[in-house]
């Protein structure tokens, strides 16, 4: 099985095999969604407070982190990618109507139309702050998760709109980004470009008709040095042949037959 560095160094040379007869020159990772995803470890932290003369959970942290670095894979293979420092600012400026949910998924809790969500952008990453209202028993489960330390992370869900290679295309730089109509919020799973393990075993399956050969015999590699998933020698060795069936036994004596013939011919010489 070849390395994670030589596959690194594969999947670099065919991006830029790629990029230099591209015409116009490949700017985004290929076959990336229209809207990724992208997840970090994030210290939550959820307290009631009053906010309005009413009692909210206020929850806070960071839906994304700047200047680090995480893995990510494309067509081609895996590469790094990593959100500059700045690249919320012109979103930010815009105002984006951005929501607050768990897992991307289900009824926002909070939102900045609603003023009850807030971003900010610092040194660290993208900074959140949401205000939920008590009452539901969403909000109640969520705020129990954090608290029993079940969700620990957070994630955004954007557009770039600013991207660029490294000479070696090795890594992908998000120098800007879109949040306008997107989200912020908790993942059960974080620092991972995918929503779940489940959607990452179906994204997989479905993608080997188009796999590129280099991705296909990594991925065939590491599935032939797993022991739990070993074919059984059955489905391994092509089934024997049936034995021929035994060759009658040669005949002795006289068959009926014969002997009802020489009957007839002694009636008959009598």
């Amino acid at each position: 099985m070849s390395t994670m560095t030589a596959l690194r160094a594969q999947a670099a040379a065919a991006r830029s095999a790629a990029a230099d007869t591209a015409a116009p020159a490949t700017t985004l990772p290929r076959d990336r969604p229209e809207s990724p995803e992208i997840r970090f470890r994030s210290q939550l932290r959820a307290k009631k407070v009053l906010r309005d003369e009413q009692e909210w959970y206020e929850v806070s942290g960071y839906a994304s982190a700047f200047e680090q670095g995480y893995e990510m894979y494309d067509f081609y293979g895996p590469y790094t990618e990593i959100v500059s420092h700045g690249a919320a600012d012109a979103t930010l400026a815009a105002d984006p109507e951005v929501v607050f949910r768990f897992n991307h998924a289900g009824t926002p809790m909070a939102g900045t139309r609603n003023s009850r969500l807030q971003l900010w952008a610092d040194d660290a990453g993208l900074g959140q702050r949401a205000w939920l209202n008590p009452k539901r028993a969403d909000v109640q489960l969520l705020v129990q998760a954090l608290e029993d330390d079940d969700v620990r992370e957070q994630s955004f869900m954007f557009r770039i709109t600013s991207g660029q290679w490294s000479p070696d295309y090795t890594e992908y730089r998000i120098n800007s980004f879109d949040l306008d109509r997107g989200d912020v919020g908790p993942v059960t799973y974080g620092a991972n470009p995918h929503t779940s393990v489940s959607a990452r075993s179906g994204d997989f399956l479905a993608s080997i008709p188009t796999m590129s050969p280099i991705m296909a015999r990594e991925a065939l590699a590491r599935l032939a040095e797993r022991a739990d998933i070993s074919a059984p020698p059955a489905l391994l060795t092509p089934p024997a042949a049936p034995a021929p069936a035994p060759a009658a036994p040669p005949a002795q004596g006289r068959s009926i037959a014969m002997l009802r013939t020489q009957l007839l011919v002694d009636a008959d010489e009598d």
